[in-house]
């Protein structure tokens, strides 16, 4: 019952749309009708309100973070796989929000946080990798992409339990499946960089 009361609080916790509501707050236009049409904080910043950008980042990594801290700490110290369960739950209400028809992000900032709660040299290595492909090249979504890749093979290094390395795998396989237009975009040459404003 107490794994069902998790999962369930985690995903509901997934649901909520930072892009949505800074955006409302700001009296900037929905995310979802400009730019690539995702909710989360790139395509935020495309507005060219850096500081709705940088809350949406900031609330969407946050979630992700107290949904597992919170199992890490009520949880049992061998309930690996409850973890693991909250884990992927948070993840998946952002990718598919019950508040948005199921349409949500591609949860690359709830994916960084969920990894700073599970460890946090998992989450650095992660976002070291996220910001080195991002300062060099200003691609985000390859960015996203090379730390996805990445994710399970740091956790893998680290010892982490066998539960959280498979919910990391599941995570940066959904992640990945998430961006498969911007992989397009990317083959292509038409990939937007960081820092474009929406229409540009």
């Amino acid at each position: 019952m107490l794994t069902l009361v998790f999962v369930v609080a985690a995903y509901l916790l997934g649901s909520i749309s930072f892009a949505v509501l800074t955006s409302r707050a700001f009296g900037i236009a929905d995310p979802r009708t400009y730019g690539s049409g995702n909710p989360g904080a790139t395509n935020v910043l495309r507005s060219g309100k850096k500081a709705a950008a940088a809350l949406t980042l900031l609330g969407d990594a946050a979630k992700g973070w107290v949904a597992v801290a919170l199992a890490m700490h009520f949880a049992t110290p061998d309930a690996q796989g409850l973890i693991a369960l909250v884990f992927l739950a948070v993840f998946l209400g952002h990718l598919f929000p019950v508040f948005l028809k199921f349409k949500g992000g591609k949860g690359v900032a709830t994916a960084l946080g969920v990894l700073l709660a599970l460890n946090t040299w998992l989450g650095l290595a992660a976002l070291a990798t996220w910001l080195a492909v991002a300062l060099v090249l200003r691609l985000s979504s390859l960015a996203a992409l090379m730390a996805a890749v990445c994710a399970p093979i740091y956790a893998m290094l680290l010892g982490l339990p066998r539960e959280w390395v498979l919910a990391t795998v599941i995570m940066s396989v959904l992640l990945i499946w998430r961006h498969k237009s911007n992989i397009q975009n990317l083959l292509a040459g038409r990939e937007s960089r960081i820092g474009r404003k929406a229409g540009q």
